[in-house]
């Protein structure tokens, strides 16, 4: 058995992280990353208003409310997942981040000029149907663009700069909850950080490419291979790294597949391969979202339930997990090439069951004992540290890898979709549940976490070390896991061959 092309490829033309052309690359998918920060801003700006004082008392939130209010962002994402595909396929991943981010800019200002209840509700309404047309063509325009050999390090990076809006937010609340004389500008302000990023991308926005794989479905090779040229051969015409992309893409790439036709989205399941990537990144949304109360929401009041009363605690505790998340989520894309996707999210997801039912068994038993109920907290941040090593990078570089082209973008706005479904559903059932289970509820968490252990041990393929076409081929297996794990073993006995 011979090495994939790409490899071989690579071996004979070894690229240079530190070239210029490769800082170029750097700099175009930064812009791109910034539709994650876009989402992260949201995540915990809201968390932390719901423990300010001046911003419950001016909408009158309370328990009875703050649920619907805190969803909306959530409904308008489900609503806003049914035309971010047609805006990627259609017009390009440049013009979904161009659109997404225009309305995210409406939406904040709406949200900062609010003056009642349901102002602020249709704000975060319209800034959640502008951050899913993000968050579709956002990670397609990362993998696409990215250099082969640097892939999981390049896409995986998308997700990790969710944690630039929140740590940015979240001290910012923290320094303002200082204030000595409270007033509206103590919510205003980190409300209107939330366009911040949308107005970045929309500055820098007309000076990137279009992803090469765009312009091949579009009949457009010269382009795409110029593209290529530039960003990752430095200019080399004759480079065999390119000619391996572009032999791939021209095979694979059709001029008029479904991606060309908005209403077919049987191309998630019209074949036993694209029914085996459907059900990946079903799982990803499943097991990467259900896997406990959302702490961005809720950690506040998780803290308070230990005992922890203080607001300026509060918000402190609520500040630190986001850049403990982004270290621990900086440090998993090290070795997220090394190891693999799938070892990674296996190992992570035994880890987290481990935390949940330490979490659960100190909420039992935290009552009149504060030391227990400081390891419980405790060990929510081992939860969060150990989901951001492995799940934090691999939320949106796993599916845009097992998609395929053609169905990329709807199957990257499905993720989106079964995303949002499951934080509608895991922002109103705990509240409702704790209070009726008490911690009992936990134990489910801890369960699923297990569960979705053996799920990735039978169902996910590796796809380390191929380029996206190359991936393609795992799913024409009868057997792609077992398929994915004999080139993962190829590769490893050709290197150390070679070596």
């Amino acid at each position: 058995m011979s090495n994939s092309p790409l490899a071989d490829a690579l071996l004979k033309e070894p690229p240079n992280p530190w070239a210029p052309h490769m800082f170029k690359l750097y700099a175009v998918l930064f812009v791109c990353y910034l539709c994650a920060t876009t989402n992260g801003f949201d995540a915990n700006t809201f968390g932390g208003l719901l423990a300010t004082p001046t911003f419950t008392s001016y909408f009158g939130l309370n328990s009875n409310n703050e649920g619907l209010v805190t969803a909306m962002y959530v409904i308008g994402n489900c609503v806003g997942s049914v035309f971010a595909a047609e805006c990627a396929d259609r017009w390009g991943r440049k013009f979904g981040m161009t659109l997404g981010s225009a309305i995210c800019i409406v939406a904040v200002i709406i949200q900062v000029s609010s003056n009642s209840r349901g102002a602020l509700m249709a704000g975060r309404f319209i800034l959640g149907v502008g951050a899913v047309i993000v968050q579709t063509s956002g990670p397609a325009y990362a993998a696409e663009m990215s250099h082969p050999a640097y892939r999981g390090v390049l896409t995986g990076l998308y997700e990790t700069c969710f944690f630039l809006g929140t740590i940015l937010t979240t001290w910012t609340e923290y320094g303002l909850s200082y204030m000595t004389n409270p007033s509206s500008f103590q919510w205003r302000f980190p409300l209107s950080l939330q366009a911040l990023p949308s107005i970045v991308i929309l500055i820098f926005i007309w000076k990137l490419p279009e992803t090469p794989r765009w312009y091949m479905s579009q009949g457009r090779e010269d382009t795409a291979k110029a593209i290529l040229v530039k960003y990752h051969a430095g200019g080399n015409e004759d480079s065999l790294i390119v000619k391996v992309e572009l032999d791939e893409m021209r095979e694979l790439i059709s001029v008029d597949g479904a991606d060309k036709r908005w209403w077919d989205w049987s191309c998630l399941f019209n074949t036993p391969g694209n029914r085996h990537r459907f059900s990946l990144v079903a799982a990803i949304a499943l097991f990467g979202e259900l896997d406990l109360p959302p702490t961005s929401y809720y950690l506040p009041l998780m803290v308070a339930t230990a005992g922890i009363t203080s607001t300026k605690t509060q918000l402190l505790l609520n500040a630190l997990q986001t850049p403990i998340m982004m270290i621990s989520a900086l440090s998993g894309l090290r070795w997220i090439d090394y190891f693999g996707r799938r070892p990674l999210l296996m190992i992570s997801s035994a880890g987290m069951a481990a935390s949940v039912f330490i979490i659960t068994a100190c909420t039992a038993h935290q009552a009149g004992h504060p030391v227990i109920g400081g390891v419980g907290i405790a060990f929510i941040y081992v939860f969060l540290v150990i989901f951001a090593f492995a799940w934090t990078p691999c939320q949106y570089l796993y599916p845009s890898e097992v998609l395929a082209f053609a169905n990329r973008a709807k199957g990257l706005a499905a993720l989106n979709l079964m995303n949002n479904l499951c934080k509608v559903l895991n922002t109103y059932v705990p509240p409702i549940a704790v209070k009726n289970m008490n911690w009992r509820f936990y134990i489910l968490y801890g369960i699923w976490d297990a569960i979705g252990v053996v799920f990735m041990w039978f169902f996910f393929v590796e796809t380390r070390g191929r380029n996206l076409e190359e991936i393609d081929a795992i799913f024409d297996d009868p057997h792609p896991v077992k398929a994915s794990l004999r080139m993962q073993l190829h590769e490893v006995s050709v290197g150390e061959h070679s070596a």
